[in-house]
């Protein structure tokens, strides 16, 4: 989810949910008989909510909402006057990847543990982007990171517990351990952590993962845009730095102005404690988080887990950039069984120990894990490789070393519950088979791919820790009437998108897909303009039908779909919506949500949740 695509230039009436909206191309089909029993969802660029017919939404947890720590709870100021510390006690910017945790048995409570991927600096701050100071940097550190919540469904809909017990912010300021094979190592240790074992802070989270033993994982993705320094120190950039985009003079904010560990030419070995899967214990909120470079470094996209036949953890990864790769991490140990406190505690370390591979998809429609292990491949001493550690902390040039296919920005990876096919959106590479980048290839089969697919495959025996598998396209996402397109749907008729993002399985076995197309800028192009707003859809796998089920507002990206077990509530995020501006004054207007009750100018990201009107299962 790249962050120099956020344009916010769309107009429209501001609502909430919209039950039909404006058309901006072809009508939805109606469903086939028995499949995805819901209303049709028509293409919109209405600036709302849009649903089927015979559901309904309501706003949860919008951008400056108190968290509800006990004795901390300050109100969302809308001029953006909220203070650091406000901020480190408030929702935070951009919702992202998103898990519920069940409370009970009985589906009514819950911990929604949610990202923030990153901070718009425009609307977080009184006076924008004017001047920077030590103040704003601060606060624009706590708008990212992670958000725990309590919530319950009540008579009058779903509600946040206030205050909690379990209720917390970890943002770019938290205390973070380090654990695994690059801890305590030379390439992480700083002036201010000798030891190489303590990092402070946590940002760019982007898509997420949930353990066998019920802890939260979070991905940072787009780290490298917080690191800077004087221009002329970007003559000393090692390959690795520019490889990774941590070059001074190419950031996109002034931390480094203000916090000196962002100086790249001070602090080098900073942003290798960034990059990192990272482990949080949802139900103690004085837990410490941990990250865990045994699953490697890189733009992290996705921690998802699936156990192996031998009970052991696989962990699959997208980097999300174009040309990086798919990798897989399986433990060394196996996993001791349990959700509860002494589960998560059987289970601490179990992420610290075990080898790491990068995906090759072959032409023969085949596949291979390759190991990236010092001394194996070709990952050596002459390689530039010293030890273990190297390999970890740069995985993207060890993947270059054995031959891993190089993807179109692969993101979410998604399990099949009862197949146990693995699902990886690849959201799209416009640089592909341009002058002195890869050509098309058979997992990657469109030059300048500006819509994206779904790939998935199915590893050897069922079994997690196959290192072979056999793999195909699910679809190939765009528009079939443009021409060269090269869309490519499991069924004709299938509702169209492009640049799908999101990836959800729900314990039935439908898949939901959320897309990323872009802001206004690419929206209202002549590719993306026909497909709409960005999409929730509702695929199933076992006939192939793709269908709309929900539209958002202007300029946002759909995100972070999750339904509670008993699958009659769907909460899904909305990034990063569109502030409108009126086209004759050029004065801001209302932005959704809020609205003009009251009035707001500063649209902010939220959490939308989705229920039957009847009660009844979500996607029938």
């Amino acid at each position: 989810m790249s962050f120099d695509r956020r344009v916010f230039l769309q107009s429209g009436a501001a609502a909430l949910v919209a039950l039909l909206g404006e058309s901006a191309g072809a009508a939805a089909r109606p469903p086939a008989p028995g499949l995805l029993g819901f209303g049709p969802v028509p293409i919109t660029l209405h600036d709302g909510i849009t649903l089927p017919p015979e559901y309904a939404a309501e706003i949860l947890y919008p951008w400056g909402t108190p968290t509800g720590i006990a004795g901390a709870m300050p109100a969302f100021a809308p001029d953006g006057s909220n203070s650091a510390a406000e901020q480190a006690q408030q929702a935070g910017m951009h919702h992202d990847g998103m898990h519920f945790f069940p409370l009970g048995t009985d589906g009514r409570r819950g911990l929604l543990v949610m990202n923030h991927e990153y901070t718009d600096e425009r609307w977080l701050h009184t006076d924008g982007v004017d001047r920077w100071t030590d103040e704003k940097v601060r606060k624009s550190l706590h708008a990212m990171g992670v958000s725990v919540i309590e919530i319950e469904r009540t008579p009058q809909g779903w509600r946040q517990v206030l205050p909690s017990r379990y209720a917390r912010r970890i943002h770019g300021a938290t205390p973070m351990r380090m654990a695994g094979p690059v801890a305590g190592t030379p390439w992480l240790r700083t002036a201010a952590d000798p030891s190489g074992t303590r990092a402070l802070g946590t940002f760019a989270n982007c898509a997420m993962g949930v353990t066998p033993w019920g802890t939260y994982l979070t991905c940072e993705e787009n780290f490298h845009g917080y690191f800077g320094g004087p221009k002329e120190a970007a003559a000393q950039a090692t390959p690795a730095q520019k490889r990774y985009g941590t070059v001074a003079g190419t950031q996109w904010v002034e931390y480094w102005r203000f916090d000196k560990r962002f100086d790249l030419s001070k602090h080098p070995n900073e942003p290798h404690r960034f990059g990192w899967v990272v482990e949080i214990d949802p139900f103690d909120p004085t837990s410490t988080p941990t990250k865990r470079t045994a699953l490697g470094r890189k733009r992290q996209e996705s921690a998802t887990c699936r156990l192996t036949r031998d009970g052991r953890v696989a962990v699959y990864m997208g980097d999300d950039a174009a040309f990086e790769y798919i990798y897989k991490f399986v433990s060394r140990d196996t996993v001791r069984p349990g959700q509860d406190a002494a589960g998560r505690a059987a289970n601490r370390t179990l992420l610290d120990h075990g080898t790491l591979y990068v995906a090759r998809y072959d032409a023969d429609g085949r596949g291979r894990w390759l190991e990236l292990t010092h001394g194996h491949g070709g990952i050596d001493a002459a390689a530039g490789f010293v030890d273990q550690a190297q390999v970890l902390l740069h995985a993207r040039l060890a993947a270059d070393v054995v031959g891993g296919t190089k993807m179109d920005r692969p993101e979410w990876i998604a399990v099949h519950p009862q197949t146990g096919e693995v699902y990886v959106t690849l959201t799209n590479n416009v640089l592909r088979g341009e002058p002195g980048q890869p050509a098309a290839d058979a997992a990657n089969p469109r030059e300048r791919n500006v819509s994206g697919g779904i790939l998935r495959w199915r590893e050897d025996d069922g079994d997690a820790a196959s290192l072979g598998f056999a793999w195909d396209h699910f679809v190939l996402a765009g528009d079939p009437a443009q021409p060269g397109a090269g869309a490519r749907y499991p069924q004709a008729g299938d509702d169209t998108f492009g640049s799908p993002d999101g990836l959800h399985f729900d314990s039935g076995g439908l898949l939901w897909v959320q897309t990323d197309m872009g802001g206004t800028e690419r929206l209202g192009n002549a590719t993306q303009a026909p497909m709409g707003n960005n999409q929730l859809l509702c695929a199933d796998p076992a006939s192939g039908r793709i269908r709309r089920f929900l539209v958002g507002p202007n300029g946002c990206e759909i995100t972070g779909c999750v339904l509670t077990p008993d699958r009659r509530t769907l909460f899904v995020n909305v990034q990063h919506p569109g502030e409108r501006v009126d086209a004759a004054t050029g004065a801001l207007l209302p932005a959704w949500p809020d609205g003009a009750t009251p009035v707001s100018t500063r649209p902010r990201s939220a959490t939308v949740v989705v229920r039957r009107r009847d009660g009844g299962i979500v996607g029938s």
